[in-house]
């Protein structure tokens, strides 16, 4: 790297550092979708239920997590087009806040920037490497990066909400259960909510113990979460549980018979899993045989090639 090539890239330095100081000075132009998203009253339940959803205890202003803080600042002075579309349930069901995504997103970004020129720096100095070698890769590793949160996010909440099937599969055995000792439907399933000590079963509580004062039946808080995680075994549930709280109705038969198709779907789809594993590695374990077939023939080949 010559003397002009350092001093560019100095210059450039400071020169960003003090564009994102005048950034930061700059009034902040907040979207105002996103605004009065947050200030509505279903924004500030998803926020407060997103908060105590992993651990289960209040989230206190000093105790935040270094990507809430840099995405409330990316949310709050960057477009909101550059970060892409993501389900809000996929959110939900992990429990991530959408300034933590944002703010994930933004720490992946300045890895991928960070990480070009820190890796080519022995390059530049060993070799003659052209300067825009290391800022073209530092860029496109920063756009790479960028998109990884994303997938991440889709990956984890699909096993989420499987995690979550088979907790509720045995939530609905344990109302089961209650309903058949006699206990009324709300009792039921606040006694099966006791039981397990997971996050599914914390959330289930929590949704039942709001609506002793939000004025909601338990099967409509059901109905409720099954939409915001996207989760249709909630809905199903809930239609069982009002046949009996509304109409009267006994629902013993169609809980049995709920939780044994669940079991049994959780079962089916266990099974096309460990058939597809098993079908990737047919064609590894036969490319693995004809390599030590190949080995074994190559010696009688060549000696009657050369007889």
């Amino acid at each position: 790297m010559t003397t002009l090539q350092l001093l560019i890239a100095s210059g450039a330095l400071v020169g960003l550092g003090l564009a994102l100081l005048l950034f930061q000075v700059v009034p902040a132009r907040p979207d105002l979708g996103q605004t009065l998203a947050r200030l509505s009253p279903t924004g500030a339940r998803e926020a407060q239920r997103a908060r105590v959803a992993a651990t289960q205890e209040p989230v206190d202003a000093a105790e935040k997590d270094v990507r809430d803080v840099f995405g409330g600042w990316g949310a709050r002075h960057l477009p909101a087009v550059i970060w892409g579309r993501v389900r809000a349930s996929d959110l939900a069901v992990q429990g991530i806040t959408l300034p933590r995504f944002y703010g994930e997103k933004l720490l992946y970004a300045f890895i991928g920037l960070i990480a070009g020129p820190a890796t080519s720096l022995a390059l530049i100095f060993s070799f003659d490497v052209p300067f825009y070698v290391p800022v073209l890769a530092s860029l496109v590793l920063a756009v790479v990066l960028w998109f990884i949160p994303d997938y991440n996010v889709r990956s984890d909440a699909a096993q989420a909400r499987v995690e979550f099937s088979r907790s509720l599969g045995a939530f609905v055995d344990l109302v089961t259960l209650e309903m058949a000792a006699g206990s009324g439907p709300r009792q039921a399933m606040q006694a099966a909510a006791l039981v397990g000590d997971s996050w599914i079963f914390q959330r289930l509580r929590e949704e039942l113990a709001r609506t002793r004062w939000s004025g909601l039946t338990p099967w409509d808080a059901l109905r409720g979460l099954g939409d915001e995680l996207d989760i249709p075994d909630l809905h199903e549930l809930a239609d069982i549980m009002r046949l009996s709280g509304e109409d009267g109705g006994r629902i013993y038969p169609q809980l049995k018979a709920r939780a044994a198709s669940m079991r049994g779907a959780i079962l089916s789809a266990q099974k096309a899993r460990a058939n597809e594993v098993s079908e990737r590695m047919t064609l590894p374990m036969t490319l693995l045989a004809l390599i030590f077939l190949v080995i074994l023939l190559s010696p009688q080949f060549l000696r009657m090639l050369g007889g």
